[in-house]
Formats: structure tokens, sequence, C-alpha cells
């Protein structure tokens, strides 16, 4: 017997996972993502990842604004899913959605849950310099990532991992751990362990006045900062009144004021050591290395950065 899945998603970060669902010999009713919206400086409408990998499987979309709407939710009660599967979809559900009789709902979750409930686990998990994290899979109720746990796989953080790379890893063991969910669902074998909530902590959503690097902190934190903020919104500074985002810099033991280009290569001195930037953006322009910087840019030994 195959079951019945309603999908819902957004981000590239569902996607391998809505994949691996789509090559077993279950059924995706429907897919639900955000609506499009307007992406860059262009302003041109722009679908989410999972709208456009949807539209090329054939599978029927829907984006509504919201479920407060009872004509969505009674077109979802006419599928008559077996389970929903919710994966970085972006929108909190009402009860009343929720409450649809007998009807699971699974979400696909980016932590080692208690810890990092919320919007962004890999990222505050990078930034927190955590050795590792992983996957949960857990049902979910009306407060936050609080539901229940069927089950998780961990990943090492390894020292030099990216946002980008990182979520990429974790979504290819999200789509393994689906399966083998989809496999006790199917065969009534659900075991829920309720989480511990004295050990809850709450990964925040990115700000972007997050992304300005205070160089008041330890080389290593600035550092775990950068790669937990890869691609975006990327950690920035201003020399010479023009921002600079920084791709790629190494932890160097280095000491001076924190702030100080301590030599011509751009190395900059931080609470604790210091930072070598190896890799840059100036504001509208491509990635470039520091060596390519230096090409065209001179470096005032002993300026402070902003």
């Amino acid at each position: 017997m195959s079951l019945k899945i309603v999908f819902m998603g957004t981000s590239t970060f569902a996607v391998p996972i809505l994949e691996s669902i789509y090559n077993t010999s279950h059924t995706i009713l429907e897919v639900y993502t955000q609506p499009p919206k307007k992406k860059n400086r262009g302003q041109k409408i722009k679908n989410s990842p999972i709208h456009d990998f949807a539209n090329k499987l054939k599978l029927p979309v829907r984006c509504p604004e919201s479920f407060k709407d009872n004509n969505e939710i009674d077109y979802i009660k006419s599928l008559n899913p077996d389970l929903i599967v919710v994966v970085a979809y972006g929108k909190i559900f009402p009860e009343k959605l929720l409450n649809i009789n007998d009807l699971l709902f699974i979400n696909v979750h980016a932590s080692l849950l208690p810890k990092w409930r919320g919007a962004a686990p890999i990222q505050r998990a990078i930034m927190n310099m955590d050795k590792e994290t992983g996957i949960s899979i857990m049902k979910i109720v009306p407060k936050l990532d609080a539901g229940p746990v069927l089950m998780q796989s961990k990943l090492n953080i390894g020292r030099e991992i990216n946002y980008e790379d990182m979520s990429k890893k974790m979504s290819n063991l999200g789509a393994k751990l689906i399966i083998d969910t989809l496999k006790l669902v199917k065969m009534n074998k659900v075991n829920f362990i309720k989480q511990d909530e004295s050990q809850v902590s709450y990964a925040h959503k990115i700000e972007k006045i997050e992304s300005k690097i205070n160089w008041n902190e330890n080389a290593d934190k600035i550092s775990a900062k950068i790669r937990a903020f890869y691609p975006n919104p990327g950690c920035w500074f201003k020399l010479n009144n023009i921002r600079i985002k920084v791709i790629k810099a190494a932890e160097v033991e280095l000491s001076g004021k924190a702030g100080t280009i301590l030599d011509d290569k751009l190395i900059v001195a931080c609470k604790k050591n210091a930072l070598q930037i190896l890799e840059l953006q100036k504001e509208g322009k491509k990635v470039i290395t520091i060596d390519d910087y230096l090409r065209g840019n001179q470096i005032k030994i002993g300026q402070i950065l902003s």
C-alpha cells in the first residue's frame, strides 16, 4: 500500500527531500509552497525552489498566503491524505489545520531537537561553534518545533564548513531519513519521544544587523559567523567607506587593537587573535582573492576598520 502525501516546503533545503519521496511508490497529492515573491533589485517575480522543482516533476502546486481560510483546510481534507510532510516551509500552522482528524503532520527539522528550535538552526549551530548537529523527524504541534521526535541522525560540523555546504549535507541526510519515516508510517510503527524541555535553545531568524563584523569579538567567533552567513546575508566591514563582504577568512595568532590592520595582506586584529581575509567582494562587484584585491588597492597598516 502506498501512502498519500501532501508535501509542504519552500527553500532549496527541501528539494532533495521532495525528490526522495517522489522516487518512491508513494503518491504526492499536492505540493504547497510560499507564493512567488519579488527578488533582487529588478523586483522580478520568482517562484520558490520547491515551486520550480514541483513544476519540473509535473506535480500540482498551491501557494496560499495563509491557512486562515477554511476553504484551504477543506481542500486538504478533500484530498484525504495519510500524512503531511513539512520541510522548511516558512509558515506557522493554525490549530484547526493541525486538528484535521487523524492526519499526521511530520516535520524534517535541521537540528538535534530540543536544541536550536526555530528558523535558523544550521546558521546558529555554526555560529555557536557546535561540534555536531543533525536532522530530527518530529510531529508538528502548535508550539514551535516542540513536538515529539520520531528519529534523529547526527552530523559533524567541520571547522571550515560554511552554511551552504552544511545545508546540502543535512538536506541529503533528511532525504534518507524521510524514507525510513515513511516505512514506519506505512507499517504503523511510529513511536514518538517527548522532547526534554530543560534542554531547549532557540535559533532565532538571522537579522541583517548581525552581518556587520564586530572586531571586538574573538577571531574564532567572527570566523564562525562568516561561515554561518555564507552565502547570505554575508558578513561585512567598511574600508575607506566602501562596504566589503568577507567570503573566506582564516584565524591567525597575532594581536593588536581590535579592528586594526596589522599587515599589508589585510590581517585584522580581533579581541583575541586576528583574521586574515582570503576572499572578499566589494559592493556590486564579483568575488576576488585578497591577492587580486591588493593589485588595485593599497592597504594602510595601522588603519582601524569600521
